[in-house]
């Protein structure tokens, strides 16, 4: 199974950015969105982040949101979000990070999630709604089942608090861009460059920025602020929003929006 650590290391020879697009799975159903999650690979993604849909996703904005309410009406459960990504496994050895919300894992069953999803082919979990002071509730779990540990930074996390975080983190830092909720902004947050920096200082681990990034413009700034990688979400979503009507329509605007973020931070590294 391909790891963070082989993807990073392969793209800081060529200086580019992982780009690394967010789906929640099953958006707008089961099928296509297995369709869509293999159009953004061969379309260039690096990673991906994969979103378990939940009933009350806090960190979340209108976008993914409703994303997540379509996933849930198709029937989308976390038994059936296993076999998706078994599936996407089967399709490209492509890192997998899961982000979502404790609830799910602990009615799973801790242990017995992160063990069963390891096994699906997913290198990493993030839970939105768990803090760093919390992490002892996932950190043996993680580790015994050979999952990286992946936390969120954001503009207000004081430097103390960062060492915390860095110092738990395997996988990647995924750096939040910006106070408040996932959703696509016309600008990039002035803050990104100096979280940016301050998290260089202080760890080698990856720092991937996330959180209001829509247009490859945008993805060109973060990569140039230092970002290893680019994470992108609410303006994908957006697309499959847009065009729920039209399956192929979907999947060649999807195919176009992320081969266009591809080809601008390659042209920026």
């Amino acid at each position: 199974m391909k790891t963070y650590k082989q993807i990073f290391s392969e793209l800081t020879k060529t200086k580019r950015a992982a780009l690394i697009p967010f789906f929640v799975i099953g958006d707008p159903d089961f099928n296509t969105s297995l369709a869509i999650v293999k159009t953004a690979i061969d379309a260039g993604a690096d990673i991906l982040e994969l979103g378990i849909p939940f009933s009350d996703p806090i960190a979340d904005g209108p976008t993914i949101q409703k994303a997540d309410i379509r996933a849930r009406n198709s029937g989308m459960s976390v038994a059936k979000a296993r076999e998706f990504v078994q599936k996407v496994k089967d399709y490209k050895d492509i890192p997998v990070g899961l982000l979502m919300y404790y609830n799910l894992i602990y009615q799973y069953g801790t242990k017995k999630f992160f063990s069963d999803f390891h096994k699906a082919g997913v290198n990493s979990v993030l839970v939105a709604d768990l803090s760093i002071d919390d992490a002892d509730e996932i950190m043996s779990p993680a580790a015994e089942a050979g999952l990286d540990t992946v936390f969120m930074v954001t503009p207000n996390t004081d430097i103390e608090r960062m060492k915390r975080i860095v110092s738990k983190t395997t996988g990647f830092i995924y750096t939040v861009s910006l106070l408040g909720v996932t959703g696509s902004r016309e600008k990039v947050s002035g803050e990104v460059r100096g979280l940016v920096k301050r998290l260089k200082e202080l760890t080698n681990v990856p720092i991937c920025v996330g959180f209001g990034i829509s247009k490859p413009e945008h993805a060109v700034e973060v990569a140039g602020a230092g970002a290893d990688g680019v994470i992108i979400g609410s303006a994908i979503v957006q697309l499959i929003e847009e065009n729920l009507g039209n399956k192929k329509k979907c999947l060649a605007e999807i195919s176009a929006f992320i081969s266009g973020i591809r080809r601008a931070i390659e042209k920026q590294a």
